[in-house]
C-alpha cells in the first residue's frame, strides 16, 4: 500500500480526463472539471507546485476513490 504524495497538475489532469472528467472552464489559476454524472472537480494549477496531499483527500473523496486507483492512471 503506497501513501499518499503531492502530484503535478498536468499529471492529475490526465487521470482525472481517463475518469471521464471534461475541462469546463479555467478561472485564474484553477480549473473546473465536470463529470457525466454530474459531480463537479476544481483544480488548482499554480506554476511549478503539485497539489498538495490534503487537496488530493479532498479530491478522492469527492471522486469516490482510494489513492491505489488513482496512483495506477498517473
Amino acid at each position: 500500500m503506497s501513501r499518499l504524495h503531492p502530484v503535478s497538475p498536468t499529471k492529475l489532469l490526465r487521470a482525472l480526463e481517463k475518469l471521464g472528467f471534461k475541462k469546463i472552464r479555467s478561472s485564474g489559476s484553477h480549473i473546473v472539471m465536470k463529470n457525466k454524472d454530474g459531480r463537479w472537480l476544481t483544480i488548482p494549477v499554480h506554476k511549478g507546485r503539485d497539489v498538495s496531499k490534503g487537496i488530493l483527500k479532498k479530491i478522492l473523496k469527492d471522486i469516490g476513490m482510494h489513492w491505489e486507483e488513482l496512483e495506477k492512471l498517473l
